[in-house]
């Protein structure tokens, strides 16, 4: 017979389930950190939420099934969503980013599917930490980590600790106001950082000065330009970006920022600016 110290000693794998407004990213991984199986999800922010998290548990399963893995080999499962959430209570509360998911209990959901520890967190924090423990971080005790994609947000990480406040919303940064006359966001206020600069904005505004199609947020003219703070399209975020990573490290001084998330995959095109300004910008500036 298994004992319990067995059986814990046997949970070698942990399923992380990342929740945006545009896809759905679930993986297995196991306890170094490598990724066993993988699936992407489309959001369909048409569908109630609760059938929405039927659907990710029964991916969740397959994917087990796939990797040969048990739930009783799981550790856990680890879930990232957009703020605002709570963290203590496990609810996902009114993301703008998915305006159906109105106090979602997303964990309790979870527990009632699976006889395992279920997490939810910020997904810029977890974002955060898994760059400390695997990625880019590792050596920092100090760093910030950006994310830009449908939306925008933050993991601030300072001497040796992740601040994430009493709910999971400390550095949900996306709804800060930047500049108002940039127009109303999604959330209601005007000038929002996500609505200027995540990468739907840069979407929406090739399609403004192009026309269709319809552009999504990495396949824009990047490539074909290489010079995004000159151009029409990028070079409003390039901007927003330089003037928060100019905040940011005048006001919490972290000596590195990570960025991550689908536009960090244009790279230096978009990036470049900020490599060559070391004194700006402190020891260290990548993109994930």
């Amino acid at each position: 017979m298994t004992s319990r110290g067995e059986m814990e000693s046997n949970r070698s794998y942990a399923v992380g389930v990342d929740v945006g407004g545009t896809k759905i990213a679930i993986g297995i991984v196991n306890d170094s950190g490598s990724v066993k199986e993988q699936m992407i999800l489309q959001t369909n922010k048409e569908k109630d939420p609760n059938k929405m998290i039927g659907y990710m548990a029964q991916s969740i399963q397959k994917l087990l099934d796939t990797a040969r893995v048990s739930v009783e080999q799981l550790a856990g499962i680890g879930i990232g969503a957009p703020g605002p959430l709570d963290v203590k209570t496990g609810v996902i509360s009114c993301p703008p980013n998915l305006p159906s998911w109105v106090d979602v209990p997303v964990v309790e959901a979870f527990k009632r599917k699976f006889s395992v520890p279920i997490v939810l967190d910020n997904d810029a924090n977890a974002a955060a930490l898994a760059e400390k423990r695997y990625g880019e971080a590792q050596e920092n005790e100090s760093f910030v980590y950006l994310t830009i994609s449908t939306g925008i947000g933050a993991g601030l990480y300072l001497d040796g600790k992740l601040v994430s406040g009493s709910r999971g919303n400390a550095s949900d940064i996306g709804h800060t106001v930047i500049d108002p006359s940039y127009g109303t966001c999604t959330c209601g206020p005007k000038g929002c950082f996500e609505w200027i600069a995540s990468g739907t904005a840069i979407a929406r505004r090739a399609s403004e000065l192009r026309g269709p199609p319809p552009y999504n947020q990495t396949s824009l003219c990047f490539v074909q330009c290489r010079r995004c703070q000159d151009c029409a399209i990028c070079g409003t975020s390039v901007y927003i970006y330089r003037s928060w990573m100019c905040h940011t490290h005048q006001s919490v001084w972290s000596g590195e920022i990570v960025i991550g998330g689908g536009v960090s995959e244009v790279g230096d095109p978009l990036f470049l600016p900020y490599r060559i300004m070391p004194t700006a910008f402190g020891r260290k500036f990548v993109c994930s």
